[in-house]
């Protein structure tokens, strides 16, 4: 990776660490907070009690702006990208990017901190957790292509449905990563605490547009991979036993599909395998194997909605040729 573009993005992933870690200092200011009981499924516990029309318009005119914000990037580089082809370098836009993003960081500290609000308030947990699962099946049908779908296999299967996914992708992907990160109040919680961390990562790759950092394969996969440690910290944070649904849930997918593209030697990608599958029937030994389909539940998930959208987006293709 150039210099001119590799200092930038190492600096850029250093202060994202330092402010998801200076969300602990938001402690003191928000521990009073009494959560309305949990009311069971699809339910948020962590918002305010007593949601009032300023709590609420923060949160929402907070959203608005930082998803008019980077839309509007994404707008004006497509329609500027002949100025934009070095990829080895920073560009204006990419500066813009970064600034806007310590802004609505700072901005969304500033909310919770005074007002302790989010779309949570009005919106089911499920649209959260939904977009985000969404935007990993569409990586995982946009790089097809280029790793497969099965152990480096299945590459020319939604082959065609590429060119209209890198077109499109960023639109989505930028509404879903910053509704997401407004759903949440900054609560200090360390699953919290590691989500927003995940969530400033994803802005960062959004900031490289047009540079080798947006397509480098080790960093997309880092991001891609990142789930596995969110999804497992929230559940043991969260007193919940379930994390080895998410652990090797994950993990699967790494074997299945993702470390496919990262060029390593057959030894390397099967001793990868080697010990998941291991750590898998360690841990599932001394939790029951009946609870062993939970490993299953994710890529079984995931793989049939590539084949949905794949095919979906196959068809309308079929559709409007004809």
């Amino acid at each position: 990776m150039p210099a001119a573009i590799a200092r930038p993005f190492a600096l850029s992933v250093l202060i994202a660490v330092l402010a998801a870690l200076a969300i602990r200092l938001l402690h003191p200011v928000i521990a009073g907070i009494t959560f309305p009981p949990d009311q069971g499924y699809n339910w948020y516990l962590w918002k305010r009690p007593d949601p009032d029309v300023w709590s609420r318009a923060t949160a929402w005119g907070g959203y608005l702006a930082h998803q008019a914000f980077i839309w509007g990037l994404i707008w004006w580089s497509q329609r500027n990208r002949d100025s934009l082809r070095n990829r080895a370098t920073m560009h204006p836009l990419n500066w813009v990017a970064l600034g806007g993003t310590a802004l609505f960081v700072a901005l969304h500290a500033l909310q919770t901190a005074v007002f302790y609000d989010g779309l949570a308030q009005d919106v089911p947990v499920m649209y959260s957790q939904g977009s985000v699962v969404l935007v990993l099946v569409l990586v995982l049908l946009m790089e097809a292509p280029r790793r497969g779908l099965f152990f480096g296999h299945g590459k020319g299967w939604f082959a065609a449905t590429r060119p209209l996914l890198i077109r499109t992708h960023g639109y989505y992907f930028a509404w879903a990563v910053t509704f997401t990160y407004w759903y949440h109040p900054m609560e200090v919680t360390w699953g919290h605490i590691w989500g927003f961390l995940y969530t400033f990562l994803l802005f960062i790759q959004a900031s490289f547009i047009f540079t080798r950092v947006h397509t480098n394969r080790w960093w997309t996969f880092v991001l891609e991979a990142t789930v596995l440690i969110h999804g497992v910290i929230v559940a043991v944070v969260g007193g919940q036993d379930f994390w080895p649904m998410f652990a090797f849930g994950f993990a699967a997918l790494i074997v299945i599909t993702q470390m496919h593209g990262l060029g390593l030697s057959r030894a390397v990608r099967w001793g990868i395998a080697v010990v998941i599958v291991a750590g898998t029937l360690v841990v599932y030994s001394d939790r029951g194997w009946a609870r062993l389909e939970e490993v299953a539940r994710i890529p079984l998930i995931d793989y049939l909605l590539v084949a949905f959208l794949g095919g979906l987006i196959l068809l309308g293709r079929r559709l409007a040729r004809a």
